[in-house]
């Protein structure tokens, strides 16, 4: 039986983030690793830090990523790619040229016989409405269709300059620490799900950028992913085990 992966928020390209190529290569050095033990990877939204697809026309760079999701998706690795509130505006390219399976709402799936409820986090439980504001508007096909008329120079330098403003305007370009289970917004959105949906076994975010792995009940339990920016985590289920991993050069510690 081969395990599965689960990993998110890699920013790729990210202004905030010095050495963006070496940072790129770290993440392609992991999914190379795992190429042939790998059953399936989930990749849970914010890959990119800015990602919008025009009609001809799709950000530069990022060449070895896309390589390595073809490279899995060729040798038959299932790669399931969901959007985060970075990454909205992937559309069909990353299905075609990459053979993933895009994802743009949350999932709820069967995995070696256990339930998994998967999505990247972002709008479910935050209170804050200047985000749901923004997240909307992001979401709305008018105002995608009026995005894609500016220029893509213009278009991606907008958007990377935002995702760049975004994370520097946090305390040491950092996401706050883990609030507690009466706090965190994830906790308690799951909490009231779980209530009408006890059949799910895992709850799967990344969005928060902290790794949590936490039991809800006797058979259910939330994990958040961590990152790929700083703590190159990820979670790994072999059919009866569960996992968060931290991918060190040349080796991975559990």
């Amino acid at each position: 039986m081969k395990p599965v992966y689960f990993l998110s928020d890699a920013h790729l390209g990210s202004l905030a983030i010095e050495h963006s190529r070496m940072h790129e290569r770290r993440l392609v050095r992991f999914l190379d690793s795992i190429k042939h033990k790998a059953a399936a990877v989930y990749l849970l939204g914010d890959m990119f830090d800015f990602w919008y697809e025009y009609r001809y026309v799709v950000p530069k760079g990022y060449t070895r990523f896309l390589g390595k999701l073809s490279e899995l998706t060729d040798m038959g690795v299932e790669v399931h790619f969901f959007i985060g509130n970075h990454d909205i505006w992937a559309y069909d390219y990353l299905e075609k040229e990459c053979g993933v399976v895009l994802h743009k709402q949350p999932l709820t799936t069967e995995i070696y016989g256990k339930t998994f409820l998967l999505a990247h986090g972002d709008g479910l439980g935050d209170p804050d409405r200047k985000f749901k504001l923004i997240r909307a508007t992001f979401h709305n096909n008018l105002c995608q269709r009026l995005f894609s008329a500016v220029h893509p120079r213009w278009g991606m330098w907008f958007g990377l300059t935002w995702a760049k403003h975004s994370r520097l305007k946090r305390r040491d370009g950092e996401e706050p620490p883990y609030m507690g289970e009466n706090r965190e917004h994830l906790v308690l959105y799951t909490k009231e799900y779980l209530k009408n949906h006890p059949d799910i076994n895992y709850f799967i975010y990344g969005h928060r950028h902290i790794e949590l792995d936490l039991m809800l009940s006797r058979t259910a339990r939330i994990m958040i992913l961590g990152d790929w920016i700083t703590q190159f985590t990820y979670a790994v289920y072999d059919g009866e085990h569960m996992f968060l991993g931290e991918y060190v050069e040349g080796e991975s510690k559990m």
